[in-house]
């Protein structure tokens, strides 16, 4: 018993030694980001690389919404029934059929080093913030990976799966007769964004407008 406790100790002590560290990481890596949010509260992120920008970005974005930016990876990954119940089994179902967490791990490893440095800065950005904000305590999702955005296969409005009705799905799994599909009007996709670029950013010096790119900020869900 005396071994045993002493072992759990060594273990333990370990853990947090791990924790510190990465933490010292983390604060060293906040160091080389500035974020400025202007009258409206959109913030202007200042990084020599773009791996530090993703960071601030991601980090300003947990500012603004956590709860939204944790949910999103948590319906990716099929994950909604552990927090809703079974309510939910199917729209996870869903996701898994699309979805592969096992692909988005080797994609991540094949990836090229600056992808895979962009990734890293995603998910230390995240992780940053949940270390730092002990009041917004993740639902389910601790600790962000950085092969997460490899779960998401597009960012605009085609090949949604999200229109695929998940009582077809259940009617599938649960009965032996075919799904009955529905077939409804499509509806016309409504809102978007704009981008303004600065004379000072562009190559001949005049202003950019950048208009509909389709893609929601934090995007679909």
């Amino acid at each position: 018993m005396k071994y045993c406790l002493i072992a759990l100790l060594l273990v333990c002590y370990s853990v947090s030694q791990g924790q510190t560290a990465e933490l010292k990481r983390l604060k060293q890596r906040a160091q080389k980001v500035t974020i400025i949010r202007d009258n409206w509260g959109i913030p202007h992120i200042y990084a020599k690389t773009d791996a530090d920008v993703v960071f601030g970005l991601l980090y300003a974005q947990c500012e603004d919404d956590f709860s939204r930016v944790e949910w999103n990876y948590i319906d990716a990954m099929g994950r909604t029934a552990e927090i809703k119940g079974v309510s939910t089994l199917y729209n996870d179902l869903r996701a898994r059929l699309y979805n592969d967490t096992t692909r988005a791990k080797t994609l991540y490893t094949k990836s090229t080093p600056e992808m895979k440095k962009l990734m890293d800065a995603f998910a230390d950005g995240v992780n940053y913030f949940i270390a730092t904000h002990p009041d917004h305590k993740p639902v389910l999702l601790k600790k962000f990976k950085p092969w997460f955005p490899l779960l998401f296969s597009e960012g605009s409005i085609g090949g949604d799966l999200t229109n695929i009705d998940t009582r077809a799905l259940e009617r599938f799994y649960e009965k032996t007769k075919a799904p009955e599909i529905e077939v409804n009007e499509p509806v016309e996709p409504r809102g978007s964004n704009g981008f303004a670029i600065a004379p000072s950013r562009t190559e001949n010096g005049h202003a950019l407008l950048l208009i509909n790119p389709h893609t929601s900020f934090y995007f679909r869900s």
